[in-house]
Parts: structure tokens; sequence; C-alpha cells
């Protein structure tokens, strides 16, 4: 669809919803699968994939004009349902590259990166999206475009963007040949020490992500550190 036809006047509302819905749908229900563990070896380029996707369906609703919702409170959608299981599925799986350094606002001056855990955030994004889609399922259209556009600005877009470029990272790291030499300081309760974190996580990179890319154990050997003279 053309940005002309997105910000049409004459356009039906229930066809942007019918859009919006069906994209957030389809990324809940990816993402159950993956935590499934089936296929380990492309879970983190499916991640990557299915985040891409449904942060386009955010910048539909970031670029839309605000979503006013018909009632003054937010009607009951009963209790969320729980994600630990998916949390910990995602935190077995990806262990230890699961923590990354994030910096929550940039435009805040001098905000230090903290760290982060794609687990949690898949875990945080889904509950948004549920949230939403149980008032859409129940009839309430505009409510659930409310939500999804108020929770886009405030909570699960933020962290999908951050998600996504800690993927792309990972992704890149492999395909450019730059192995992880050291995640000292970011997880702080796996109690390794920083040369087993390290080659623990490039043992990751290579089952579940380098095998999918058509790379082999040599592309990711790390190169000879240099010699620094006091």
């Amino acid at each position: 669809m053309s940005d002309a036809t997105l910000h049409s006047i004459t356009q039906d509302p229930d066809d942007f919803a019918v859009q919006i819905a069906d994209s957030i749908e389809s990324f809940i229900v990816a993402t159950a699968e993956v935590a499934k563990g089936d296929e380990p070896d492309s879970a983190v380029p499916f991640l990557l994939l299915e985040l891409s996707q449904l942060l386009l369906a955010g910048g539909r609703l970031g670029a839309h004009a605000d979503i006013v919702p018909e009632e003054r409170y937010e009607p009951d959608t009963g209790p969320d349902l729980d994600v630990d299981e998916l949390r910990e599925r995602f935190a077995r799986m990806l262990d230890p590259v699961d923590v990354f350094s994030e910096v929550f606002d940039p435009y805040e001056p001098r905000t230090a990166p903290v760290p982060a855990r794609i687990s949690d955030n898949l875990a945080d994004i889904v509950t948004d999206l549920r949230h939403g889609l149980a008032h859409y399922r129940a009839g309430r259209t505009t409510e659930a475009l409310w939500w999804w556009q108020f929770s886009y600005f405030s909570n699960w877009g933020p962290t999908a963007s951050a998600t996504l470029r800690a993927l792309q990272s990972l992704v890149a790291h492999v395909r450019l040949d730059q192995p992880l030499a050291d995640l000292a300081g970011l997880d702080t309760d796996e109690g390794l020490a920083d040369e087993a974190l390290a080659e623990e996580a490039g043992r990751v990179m290579i089952e579940e992500i380098a095998a999918p890319l058509g790379l082999g154990r040599g592309d990711l050997t790390p190169a000879p550190e240099a010699d620094v003279q006091s």
C-alpha cells in the first residue's frame, strides 16, 4: 500500500485495522513457534525477520493520525496471558547472547547504556500486542488501534527497535567476521569468566547463526590480539 493510500481520508478504516491486526497476530504466532525450539539454528535470523515486519506495522501506526478511543475508560480485557514460559524458552535458546547493551533514550544527554535481554523484550512485546488483540477480537477495533499506537510509542516500539538492533548486530558479527570478543559486564548473573563467556558466545554464534547463513567455524575464528606496549 502506498503512502498516499495510507494517509487518504477516503480509506476504509477497517482495512487499515485488519492489516495491522494481521501483522500483529502473525508476529505473535511466529514468535511462539520459534520459542518451541524445533529449529534453533534459524532462531536469530527468523526473529530478525519477524521483528522487521512487526516494526513496519508499528511505523504505520506511528505515521497515522492520533487514534482516539470511543470510550473514556479502557474496557477490561481480563488478565493478560502468562508469558513466563515464552521468556524462559528464549532465555535458554539465546544464552549467553541473550543480554545486550542499549541506550534507553538516544536524545537524552549523556545517557549511559544499560543491559537488556532479548528474551525479556520479546515477552514484553508479545504482552503489549496481545492486550490490543483482545480488544480487537472483542470487536473494539478503535480501542485496539488506540492501544497498539499508544504502546508503540511508549513501550513495544522502542523495545522492538532495540531488540532488532541487537539481533541485526549478532548476524552482522557473523557475516562481517567480527566475533563477539568480550561480553564482560553485560551478563550479570551468569557467573562466567570473561574468556569462558566469550568462548561460549562464539559457540552459540556458530551453532545458531553461522550454519543457516552458510558460514563455517573458520569464518568465526577471532583474529590474534595485538601486543599492547606499556
